[in-house]
C-alpha cells in the first residue's frame, strides 16, 4: 500500500527499521520555538498526507522526548483523516519543569497508520446487558 506525502523541506518520512510500526515527522519551523513548562503549541510540520481510504494517521508522542523531557500531545493521540489534505500540525505540550527548544527538522511525534471502518449509527431506548454494565473507571479495583 502507497500513502502519498508532500513535503516542503523535501525530506519524505521513512521508517527507521525493517519492524518500526511508527515513521517520525519533524517540525518544519523557520527559527526556532521555545515551549515553556505549561505551555501548548501547534508545531507545523511542512508534511501533508493523503491517507488511504479505510486508514487513518495516527500522530503519536516521542517517548524518548516525554521520558526525557516531558514534551507529550495535548490530546494525548491525534488522527489525520482519510479526506483531510491539509498541513500535518502536531499539538505539543510541555508537562516538565524546563523550558523546551525546537529546532527545525527535530522529530517531534511519530506516525502510525491502522485500518478502520465505519459503522452505522443507531439511535436506541436501551442497550443489551453485559457482566460489566456500567461499571467505570475503577470499578475493578487497584
Amino acid at each position: 500500500m502507497e500513502m502519498k506525502i508532500i513535503s516542503r523541506s523535501g525530506r519524505v518520512p521513512a521508517y527507521e527499521t525493517k519492524g518500526a510500526a511508527g515513521f517520525d515527522i519533524a517540525a518544519y519551523l523557520e527559527e526556532p520555538v521555545t515551549l515553556e513548562p505549561g505551555m501548548r503549541m501547534l508545531v507545523p510540520t511542512g508534511l501533508f498526507f493523503e491517507v488511504p481510504e479505510g486508514y487513518e494517521a495516527q500522530v503519536r508522542a516521542r517517548s524518548g522526548l516525554a521520558v526525557k523531557y516531558g514534551i507529550g500531545l495535548v490530546n494525548g493521540i491525534g488522527t489525520v483523516d482519510a479526506d483531510y489534505r491539509g498541513e500535518v500540525k502536531v499539538p505539543l505540550i510541555n508537562w516538565g519543569s524546563e523550558p523546551f527548544v525546537i529546532r527545525n527538522g527535530e522529530r517531534i511525534a511519530q506516525v502510525v497508520i491502522n485500518r478502520i471502518e465505519q459503522v452505522e449509527l443507531v439511535s436506541a431506548e436501551e442497550l443489551s446487558e453485559t457482566e460489566r454494565g456500567a461499571g467505570g473507571f475503577g470499578h475493578t479495583g487497584v
